[in-house]
């Protein structure tokens, strides 16, 4: 999966598990993402353990510079979550390429639906075919408050 036309020159994508800098996600989402912050490295390493892991790579020092996981049956259903991409490389378009890498990948494993949850990004997700949600109405969800 490291030859992506979409993938601007200079860098590569992977879901390759054994290429994530789990030290480095950690730190971009528990100190910048607005929807982990605070997230423990333990729980983080469960996040990556129990899921499809997708890392944007610069292919001249094999940094990784965007993270992406998919919450996924392989089947029937996928969310997609924790996608960053590291503010040194905003911009360039590696984050639309990797959603887009991880749209094709999910596809063909014949998932039908992929859901996510934005508060900002809705520019970036909506030309890749994201869109609300007809029935909202029909969606619930359990939350546990955390102690």
């Amino acid at each position: 999966m490291t030859a992506d036309p979409r993938m601007p020159e200079g860098y590569e994508i992977s879901a390759d598990p054994a290429r994530i800098d789990a030290g480095k996600v950690h730190r971009w989402l528990s100190t910048d993402a607005y929807w982990a912050l605070g997230r423990s490295r333990g729980t983080q390493d469960r996040a990556i353990a129990g899921s499809l892991n997708f890392g944007v790579y610069d292919t001249a020092t094999g940094d990784q510079v965007a993270y992406a996981r998919v919450i996924t049956d392989r089947a029937t259903f996928a969310w997609l979550c924790d996608v960053y991409v590291d503010p040194a490389v905003r911009g360039k378009g590696l984050g639309t390429a990797m959603v887009t890498a991880v749209r094709e990948e999910v596809r063909d494993h014949g998932v039908r639906r992929v859901l996510l949850a934005t508060h900002d990004a809705h520019e970036v997700y909506a030309p890749l075919g994201f869109r609300p949600l007809e029935r909202p109405d029909q969606w619930m969800a359990l939350i546990f408050e955390q102690s």
